[in-house]
């Protein structure tokens, strides 16, 4: 979340470069009133418990002196009874503040461009020219559908639409690709590697942003510990170190985690609803960092170079944008997104999105380090990106080297994993 003192400090500036992501942001000056309110009744709250303090202290002494208390113990109450509701103010007002933060995004990074949505992002990068074809090329699920190798219709019997059964050399390939991913992280790049747990609880979801502003995107499981499928590995990850202060002599701290992640809402009615681009359950491999806040830029662009080597080695054509403030993650403050090129569609697709959080997880989830023995804490920087979304790499692949009797050529860099260096 935001930090308070930085929306007291720097109102006017705060909501403008929230109002670069489109909105209106001027709730923040309800909010300072309430702050206000809170503060000065803090202030009165120990003023009044300094003179009940006093007002007891002098019973004592009025006891020795014969005198009669009664006057002073109508005064204590009246204090307690002020106390009681001013400490009821300074509750209900944390509670609306930080529910109003709690739904108030990160703030733009300066250097991202200014736009209203995905129209203003801005291409930095393309890798590889795609392949031309001198055959119908066909598009994933068609490719699928006739070598046997996904099953949408038994997938849709047994769970409904947007899910998909992996066949044969199909879900070979997808296993091949999580373990190739997790292999170039863990030994190339230098990420530890993880596997989390596949729910998490509601703390956690409001830890990395999901909560409150999508919990209507989530699948919560009919538990009663209040605990949600895990909707992208950032969740669980992020959590580790929720409520920990970090060895600073641990940052960077890197990590490489795998799950099958689940969201209810796949996207857009009638857009994407072929094929396995848009799912309600898919695998992904996850790069999460923890730094310290003068290395997260250059870390940024560290973990970005790590995402693309993925399909560098893969030999798969792709562009890289960065995203302009109206495309930007509600908890993010700068992302770069990886698209892959797509034949079927003439048109590059995102597979990862690789952000950086700067400390707004870090303060909702408090995850502090500290610099030198007696120094201030201090909140850590986040990042994220995935290393890659595994069915899109899929995609990719199944399209890009498609062959004209519609058969698939492997990349070499999977074939030790696959055993196989086709589908046919």
């Amino acid at each position: 979340m935001l930090d308070l003192k930085q929306i007291r400090d720097e109102t006017e500036k705060v909501i403008e470069r929230l109002s670069r992501r489109g909105g209106d942001f001027s709730y923040l000056n309800d909010l300072l009133e309430v702050d206000r309110k809170r503060r000065e009744a803090i202030v009165e709250t120990e003023l009044l418990k300094s003179r009940k303090n006093e007002a007891s202290r002098l019973i004592g002494k009025y006891k020795q002196e014969k005198k009669p208390i009664e006057p002073l113990l109508k005064e204590i109450d009246a204090f307690q009874d002020q106390i009681r509701s001013l400490d009821e103010l300074v509750k209900k007002s944390d509670e609306e503040i930080k529910n109003t933060l709690l739904r108030t995004p990160n703030l733009p990074d300066d250097s991202i461009p200014i736009g209203k949505d995905e129209s203003a992002n801005i291409e930095i990068k393309r890798h590889l020219t795609p392949r031309g074809f001198d055959f119908p090329y066909k598009s994933h699920y068609e490719l699928g559908e006739a070598l046997d190798i996904l099953d949408f219709n038994r997938a849709a019997k047994i769970a409904g639409s947007r899910f998909v059964v992996y066949k044969g050399l199909g879900a070979r390939l997808e296993r091949s690709l999580i373990q190739f991913m997790m292999d170039l992280h863990a030994n190339k790049h230098g990420y530890t590697e993880i596997i989390p747990p596949y729910v998490a609880n509601e703390t956690s979801m409001i830890a990395t942003g999901q909560f409150p502003k999508f919990q209507e995107d989530a699948f919560k499981l009919n538990d009663d510990r209040g605990l949600y499928l895990n909707p992208t590995a950032e969740v669980p990850t992020i959590n580790l170190h929720r409520d920990e202060v970090i060895d600073k002599n641990l940052l960077s701290l890197k990590y490489v985690a795998y799950t099958t992640a689940f969201r209810k809402e796949a996207g857009s009615a009638g857009k994407d609803t072929r094929g396995i681009l848009r799912q309600h359950q898919f695998n992904k491999v996850e790069l999460i960092k923890f730094t310290k806040p003068e290395d997260s830029e250059a870390e940024h662009l560290g973990m970005l170079a790590d995402a693309e080597d993925v399909l560098i080695t893969l030999g798969i054509p792709y562009r890289v944008i960065v995203l302009s403030t109206g495309d930007l993650g509600f908890s993010m403050s700068k992302t770069y997104d990886i698209e892959v090129w797509l034949p079927s569609e003439q048109n590059y697709r995102e597979i990862s999105s690789v952000s950086n959080a700067n400390e707004y997880q870090a303060r909702r989830g408090n995850i502090k380090f500290r610099r030198e023995e007696g120094a201030k804490l201090e909140y850590v920087h986040t990042l994220n990106g995935s290393g890659l979304a595994v069915g899109r790499t899929v995609i990719a692949i199944m399209e890009n080297f498609q062959q004209k009797d519609g058969s698939i050529v492997i990349p070499e860099a999977l074939r030790p994993y696959m055993g196989a260096s086709v589908i046919k």
